[in-house]
Parts: C-alpha cells; sequence; structure tokens
C-alpha cells in the first residue's frame, strides 16, 4: 500500500495574524498609511515640541497617573488608526488624502480668521491641526463603506427625503450660528458653497451617508478639542452642534471635490469610496 504524505499544516500561531488581517482588510497599503501617520505625528512632536511641554506640564504627581491620562484621545487616535487601515490602497487614498488637507486648510483659514474658532495657541490657523483632517477623511471614507453596505436594502427615496432634511437643516443652523460674521466674505464664501452642495446633489444616498459619517466622527473630535481648550468656539459650547454636523457637511464637500479630481486623473484601481462608489 502506498503511503501518500500529506502536507504539514502551519502552525496555528502563523495562521492567525495572516486570517485576522484579511479580516480586518488589512494590506501592504495598511502598513504604508499607518507608517506615515505615526512619521507626521512624530513631525509635529518635533516642531511643535514646546506645545508637548505645555500638555505635559498639566499632569499631577500628587495624583494616579491613570485617573490623568487621556482616556478621549487615545480611544479617538485607535478608533481612527484602526478604520485607515481596513481596506486601505494607496493608490487611490491620495485622493482622500490630498483634499481633506486642502479643504481642512480652507476651513481652518474661514473659522479662526472669523474668529468663529479660536486655538489656545491663537494661531489662525494653527498648521499642527492641518494634518488630522486628512485622516479623519480617510477615516469618514472607511465609515462611509461600513454604511453602505449597512443601508444597501433601503429605497433611494429615503435617501432622498433624508437629503433634503439634513441638507436643510443643516443650512438652517448654520445661519444662525454664523450670523455674528456675515461681515465676512469668508462666511458668505462658505454659505455659497454649503447651499450649491444642497442645490445640486450628485448622490443623495452617498451624501447623506457621507454626512452622518462625517457628523458621528466628528462629534468625538470636537467633544475632545473643546473639552480640553484646545479651541472654543464664541458660543463656548463644548461643542456646539453646528460644530458637530459642520463635520458632515466638510466630508460632503470633501467628497465632490474628490470626485471631480477622480475625473481629471484617471485612476485605475478599484474604489469602494464614495467618489466610485456613487
Amino acid at each position: 500500500m502506498q503511503i501518500i504524505p500529506l502536507p504539514l499544516a502551519r502552525p496555528t500561531s502563523d495562521r492567525q495574524p495572516a486570517a485576522l488581517a484579511r479580516r480586518l482588510g488589512w494590506s501592504r497599503s495598511s502598513v504604508w498609511l499607518m507608517s506615515a501617520f505615526l512619521a507626521v505625528i512624530g513631525l509635529i512632536l518635533v516642531v511643535w515640541w514646546p506645545l508637548v511641554v505645555d500638555y505635559t506640564s498639566t499632569f499631577d504627581p500628587r495624583y494616579p497617573l491613570w485617573t490623568q491620562i487621556d482616556w478621549l484621545l487615545i480611544g479617538v487616535f485607535a478608533v481612527m488608526s484602526f478604520l485607515i487601515m481596513a481596506g486601505a490602497d494607496v493608490r487611490t487614498d491620495w485622493v482622500i488624502l490630498l483634499v481633506g488637507l486642502g479643504g481642512g486648510l480652507v476651513i481652518e483659514t474661514w473659522g479662526t480668521q472669523t474668529q468663529l474658532w479660536t486655538y489656545y495657541t491663537l494661531e489662525r490657523p494653527p498648521l499642527w491641526i492641518i494634518p488630522a483632517w486628512p485622516i479623519a477623511s480617510l477615516s469618514i471614507d472607511r465609515l462611509y463603506r461600513l454604511l453602505r453596505r449597512w443601508t444597501e436594502s433601503w429605497r433611494p427615496v429615503t435617501f432622498r427625503r433624508l437629503h433634503g432634511a439634513i441638507m436643510t437643516g443643516f443650512l438652517l443652523i448654520m445661519l444662525a450660528f454664523v450670523a455674528p460674521t456675515m461681515d465676512k466674505s469668508l462666511t458668505w464664501a462658505a454659505l455659497a458653497l454649503c447651499i450649491l452642495l444642497t442645490l445640486t446633489p450628485r448622490d443623495e444616498r452617498g451624501a447623506v451617508l457621507t454626512f452622518i459619517a462625517g457628523a458621528g466622527l466628528g462629534y468625538f473630535l470636537e467633544r475632545w478639542g473643546t473639552t480640553r481648550a484646545c479651541w472654543i468656539y464664541y458660543t463656548g459650547a463644548t461643542p456646539p452642534l453646528f460644530a458637530v454636523l459642520a463635520h458632515g457637511m466638510a466630508a460632503v464637500a470633501f467628497w465632490r471635490t474628490g470626485a471631480v479630481v477622480r475625473s481629471l486623473i484617471p485612476i485605475g484601481a478599484k474604489s469602494l469610496s464614495p467618489e466610485v462608489a456613487g
């Protein structure tokens, strides 16, 4: 009788990390993005070291260290790290990063120049906060993908109604919030852009889901920033409703801008981001 040797099974310990990576949608692009993320953080720490010193000086040795750790910051950082690594593809994600970087600079310039919000460093705007925008944009893209899968069976009319309600409601809240700065040209430009996005929906489903993803992540970002006095709004709220929802509208604006960039620059790799999936 001929004995046929069976292939040796790989140790379970070797298979588990690879299986977990596949389950989370991690790839070489994920490693690249995470490495770049950490490198940017390291650069910020080096260039703006005085800010690090100011932050660490708030620790009081009289109290246990674990009670003074900023768990909200750690939680937000961890969630965003996992999100940007899920389904990463640098061949398409660079558009999201580029648009987020430029859009974040525009938004921060508008807000700080009109003094709708003020950073504790009094910079208008502070350059160290700008890299947070492209990272948030990538995280919102991943959240959008999840929401799109979860709402696959929803009818188009549902999103059409939600789009009208959400966008109109946001415009009313925005008008009330920015009223003190209606004499500023930057505020008029921001209003004009939001009205344009509302009246010319490219894809109601994509816009609604992107808005929800942006506002959802935006709440935790704003909650951290305002309760730690990293930035404060003129109303003193921690955070104001407008600030949370503005992250949703900003995400929609970035999504639409990304669609334009993709139409001008052919990208061969398939993506599940809003610009392509919509």
